[in-house]
C-alpha cells in the first residue's frame, strides 16, 4: 500500500460541500530547517527553558534580553522556505474550496511558511514572527487588535547596541514594542489577531480534522479534539514522531512533506 493511502482515503471521504479543518504544528516545518518545540529532533527548542523566557513576566523584567533571545530564534525562522508539505496544504485549500467546501488552516507555528506557500484561509493562534506590537494595551498598534510589520531598521539599531535605550519602540505612542506571539502566561483571547474564536468555530463545524506535525501538547489541539469528539468528526494525524496520538485519532507515522504532496497529486489537487 502506498504511504499516502490513509491520507487519500481520509480526503476522498470528505463531501464536496463539507468543511475541512487542518491543524499544523512545529513538525511540518522541520523539513524547512526549523526545530520543533517538544519534538525529538536534536534542535528541539523545548529542551531549553523557554517557559520562563517566553513570558510577559520576563519581558517586563528584562526587555533587552527578551528581544535578544527572540531575535536569535526568529532570524532562522524568517529565513526558511516552505517545504512540499506547506505547498500541498495550499493546494488542498484551493482544491476543496473549488468544490464548494469550507476550509480553514489553523497553525500553532509563528513562522510565515504557510503564507509563503500560498495558504489564504489561515489562523495563526500563536502569533507571527514577522510582526511586532506595542506593549501598551489599548494602543492602536497593540492589544486588543493592533500589530505592525517587524521593524527591521529599529531591530538593526538595537542589535548594533543592545540596551534599553535602543529597544524598538511604538511609532504611535513611544512605548516598547514586543513580539506578536502568544506568551506562556497569556491567553488565546488576549489578542484578536490570534483568531481564537474563528479557530474554535471551525472546530465545532468541521466535517473532518487533519492534524499535521503536532505533538498534541498545547491548548488549541485539546480544544479541537474535544469539538471533533462531540461532533463525531473523523480525525487523522500525520506525523513521523514518536508521540502517541490521543484516543480516537487515526495516526499515520510518515513525513508530511512526502505523503501530503502524493495525496494531492492523487486527488488532482496539484
Amino acid at each position: 500500500m502506498d504511504a499516502h493511502a490513509p491520507v487519500l482515503a481520509f480526503l476522498e471521504g470528505l463531501g464536496p460541500d463539507r468543511p475541512l479543518l487542518v491543524v499544523t504544528g512545529a513538525g511540518i516545518s522541520v523539513a524547512s530547517g526549523i526545530p520543533t518545540f517538544r519534538g525529538t529532533d536534536e534542535g528541539a527548542v523545548w529542551k531549553h527553558d523557554v517557559t520562563r523566557l517566553g513570558t510577559w513576566a520576563f519581558f517586563e523584567e528584562d526587555p533587552v534580553e527578551s528581544w535578544r533571545w527572540y531575535l536569535s530564534r526568529f532570524d532562522g525562522v524568517l529565513a526558511a522556505a516552505p517545504n512540499p508539505a506547506h505547498h500541498a496544504l495550499a493546494a488542498l485549500e484551493r482544491w476543496h474550496e473549488g468544490r464548494g467546501g469550507a476550509f480553514l488552516l489553523v497553525t500553532q507555528n509563528v513562522d510565515p511558511l504557510h503564507e509563503r506557500a500560498g495558504s489564504r484561509s489561515l489562523v495563526k493562534v500563536h502569533g507571527s514572527a514577522d510582526r511586532a506590537r506595542c506593549a501598551r494595551v489599548g494602543c492602536a498598534n497593540g492589544a486588543p487588535a493592533g500589530s505592525v510589520p517587524r521593524p527591521g531598521e529599529a531591530i538593526a539599531r538595537f542589535l548594533a547596541d543592545p540596551r534599553r535605550g535602543t529597544l524598538p519602540r511604538c511609532a504611535a505612542c513611544g512605548s516598547l514594542l514586543r513580539q506578536h506571539v502568544l506568551w506562556f502566561d497569556e491567553r488565546y483571547d488576549s489578542h484578536e489577531g490570534y483568531g481564537f474564536e474563528r479557530a474554535l468555530g471551525a472546530a465545532l463545524e468541521a466535517d473532518r480534522v487533519l492534524f499535521v506535525g503536532t505533538s498534541f501538547s498545547v491548548g488549541i489541539t485539546d480544544l479541537v479534539l474535544r469539538a471533533a469528539g462531540s461532533s463525531g468528526a473523523p480525525v487523522l494525524s500525520v506525523d513521523p514522531g514518536a508521540h502517541p496520538p490521543p484516543h480516537g485519532v487515526e495516526a499515520l507515522r510518515a513525513p508530511a512533506e512526502e505523503v501530503l504532496p502524493a495525496a494531492c497529486r492523487a486527488l488532482g489537487a496539484a
